[in-house]
């Protein structure tokens, strides 16, 4: 049991290891602060089944980290939810096939309510029909799921969960993110008291 923990974990370490690193990630970067930091828009996140719990993630901890952003469920946007939609807001998408029928419908619908929207789109496939819409594509390097079927999303939203850790931090440095704004947001809890203790 021990040595096939050790090779699920090795497994995983090395996917993210291959994650294709691009000059798309500056490119996200830059179109998140300006949209978002200097114009003022909204970073919305949505994906459907486990890739849509990843992107819950990312906008939680976009929004805690100066960045708001808000989680879209693609089913929900179809009976009103689409409405928190405006101009200067940028979508992110995750889908590991990358043709997700409920975001490549939710494309189409924001496009229609909100012509300027810009998207980034995290998923295995560059080729794919949500990645050619996109205006910055994240490809993950499309690793092997762990799991002994090769079905269950396991490797891939470690995958897509590290992607976003980045996209998190490099915004955070590029709008000089400091310990006493992480402080003003998060009251609560053990990292509220942290941060209050050491920078207010």
């Amino acid at each position: 049991m021990i040595t096939e923990i050790q090779d699920i974990i090795e497994r995983e370490v090395n996917a993210i290891r291959n994650i294709p690193v691009t000059e798309a990630y500056e490119k996200s970067v830059e179109l998140i602060c300006r949209r978002i930091n200097i114009e003022g828009g909204t970073l919305i996140t949505s994906g459907m089944g486990k890739a849509g719990q990843i992107a819950m993630n990312i906008a939680t901890t976009f929004s805690s980290t100066g960045t708001p952003a808000f989680f879209l469920h693609p089913s929900e946007a179809q009976h009103g939810d689409l409405g928190i939609l405006r101009q200067h807001d940028v979508m992110l998408l995750i889908s590991n096939s990358g043709k997700t029928r409920e975001l490549c419908e939710l494309v189409v619908l924001a496009r229609r309510l909100a012509p300027d929207v810009k998207f980034i789109v995290i998923t295995a496939n560059p080729d794919s029909p949500l990645a050619h819409e996109a205006d910055v594509c994240l490809a993950t390097g499309a690793p092997v799921e762990v799991c002994p079927l090769g079905l269950t999303p396991t490797t891939s939203t470690t995958v897509m969960t590290v992607i976003g850790d980045a996209l998190v931090v490099s915004v955070m440095k590029n709008i000089g993110f400091t310990c006493a704004d992480y402080a003003l947001r998060h009251h609560g809890g053990y990292l509220g008291e942290k941060s209050r203790e050491k920078c207010l």
